[in-house]
């Protein structure tokens, strides 16, 4: 008994080959759109270390209310960018540090670092106060 095989009919793969192209451009193109709209910071590696002098720190305080405070008084941001903009032309090196209370309007917190980003402040920290300090 001889076994013959079944014949296979001619299948046309041209249309899946263009699909197939497609699909790989389309996924490119799309690619291509996707960005990254948050902010780019530079963070210290977890295990490094690295000393600051007292002088190249611009401490500011930051209340419930959302107010700005640098060494005890009450500062419009207009004043604050003044600030920081002359400080970090006599010291490139300069460090901003913000002390947030808790209560604190997120939106002043956030306007505080785009401040900083657009002033191309190197080093920027900031951190919850306690309510004791």
């Amino acid at each position: 008994m001889i076994i013959r095989k079944k014949k296979l009919k001619f299948v046309e793969t041209s249309a899946l080959s263009d699909l197939a192209f497609i699909l790989i451009v389309y996924f490119i193109v799309i690619a291509g759109f996707n960005t990254n709209k948050g902010l780019l910071m530079n963070l210290p590696a977890k295990d490094s270390t690295r000393i600051m002098v007292k002088d190249d720190i611009l401490r500011y305080e930051m209340d419930n209310a959302g107010d700005i405070f640098f060494n005890g008084e009450k500062q419009g941001a207009e004043l604050v960018e003044s600030t920081i903009q002359k400080e970090i032309s006599l010291n490139p090196n300069l460090a901003v540090v913000l002390s947030v209370m808790p209560e604190t309007n997120w939106q002043g917190v956030v306007s505080f670092v785009e401040l900083a980003e657009r002033l191309n402040v190197e080093s920027f920290s900031f951190k919850m106060k306690q309510d004791q300090e």
